[in-house]
């Protein structure tokens, strides 16, 4: 039994409440336990400006950030110089988002995802990964109701999950107090039907066998499929 009560490979209370913004066509609230993040998705007819004028593609980028008072300690605001973290979280948003979208199909448009921390604790880039899925595809369904796409380019959804092992056991969806103490600490992402986008695993403390990394897969198939099941 983990510190919260739950058992190993119980995921967290995930709650998302879509909507959530009067203004962004795509918003959301992600709650994973404690771990709050607000997500907005917004669109503009351009294409990136090193996209070739030739290419008919349209493009996703997100921004991260976590609010000063999200962490027990406030953090600075990070106005003129994105932090390492920083810069990595949002890259693995855009990518995870890349994954599973036909960007041909969006034309020359670029969405851009907005994924602030409100709470911090643990897991929350992919809760961030998992709350841009839903504000891209609230974005998505409004343009084509208005006829802004002429076909659907969602290939399938997405989702994010935390995985850890802590003295040889699996434990899915870290807090922060596990997440800073696992031996092992990884962050997985998948599609609705089992296919790795991004798998990042390292080791914190100790070293992991392929049957730890196997178990770790297979706690995180499960725990992405409960979670898009509340999409």
């Amino acid at each position: 039994m983990r510190s919260d009560g739950r058992e190993n490979l119980q995921i967290r209370r995930v709650k998302f409440t879509k909507g959530f913004t009067k203004y962004a066509p795509g918003s959301v609230l992600v709650e994973f336990g404690e771990t709050k993040v607000i997500v907005c998705a917004s669109v503009e007819n351009v294409k990136p400006k090193w996209m070739p004028k030739d290419e008919i593609s349209g493009w996703i980028s997100a921004e991260y950030s976590l609010l000063p008072s999200s962490t027990n300690v406030r953090c600075q605001r990070e106005r003129t110089k994105l932090s390492g973290r920083t810069q990595e979280i949002q890259r693995l948003i855009g990518r995870s988002l890349r994954a599973c979208v036909n960007l041909e199909k969006l034309g020359e448009k670029t969405i851009t995802i907005d994924a602030d921390v409100i709470q911090a604790d643990g897991g929350t880039r992919v809760a961030s990964i998992c709350g841009a899925y839903i504000a891209l595809k609230e974005l998505v369904d409004k343009m084509l109701k208005n006829g802004e796409l002429e076909e659907n380019p969602i290939i399938e959804p997405i989702a994010a999950i935390s995985v850890g092992i802590k003295n040889g056991v699996v434990l899915t969806d870290l807090c922060y107090e596990e997440d800073s103490t696992t031996d092992v600490d990884a962050n997985i992402v998948m599609t609705q039907s089992g296919k790795i986008i991004e798998f990042q695993a390292t080791a914190e403390g100790e070293t992991f066998s392929k049957d730890e990394l196997d178990r770790m897969y297979d706690s995180a198939q499960n725990a992405i499929k409960q979670i898009i099941k509340l999409y």
